[in-house]
């Protein structure tokens, strides 16, 4: 770990503050850009992360932000049926016009522009749940109940495997 933050890190802990979050931005020298990686570094169950996928609607081609327990796999269809409309995975051009983040390091706040948040019921189970902070290397805990007032987020299932 370290702490000295990469720019986009600090930014991120920047936002954490302006939201009264006292969670701090932590940077580890192995990667955390999946959930495999992620758990291993952090030294957590891989259920334990929250990874940050975005997906576009294809009737407005809008950002939606699925945050995943990082067992869980996205079933689409099941989201598309939350949402009544389509969506297809974000192109990584994408991903970095609507959060301000690249593929692997996006937070699940503190984007460019507003996103809908639809945050994975699993993760309400675990405590604490692990993020990415900005960076492929960059993470921060939270409680899932406070990741899902922080974000705004609806709680649903995300995944065909959850109970």
């Amino acid at each position: 770990m370290t702490d000295k933050l990469p720019d986009s890190a600090q930014l991120f802990q920047q936002t954490l503050k302006s939201k009264g979050l006292h969670a701090r931005v932590v940077v580890l020298p192995q990667s955390t850009r999946t959930a495999k990686e992620a758990a291993a570094a952090i030294g957590c169950q891989v259920e334990q992360i929250a990874k940050s996928l975005v997906f576009q609607r294809t009737d407005t081609n809008q950002p939606v932000l699925v945050i995943a327990s990082g067992s869980n796999r996205v079933d689409e269809q099941l989201v598309s049926t939350y949402l009544k409309a389509g969506i297809v995975k974000a192109d990584a051009d994408f991903v970095r016009a609507s959060t301000g983040y690249a593929i692997g390091g996006i937070p699940p706040l503190g984007h460019r522009n507003p996103i809908q948040t639809l945050i994975d019921q699993d993760l309400l189970r675990l405590n604490p749940v692990w993020a990415a902070a900005g960076t492929p290397h960059a993470v921060f805990s939270v409680s899932p109940h406070e990741l899902v007032a922080i974000t705004d987020g609806h709680v649903i299932a995300v995944s065909g495997s959850s109970p």
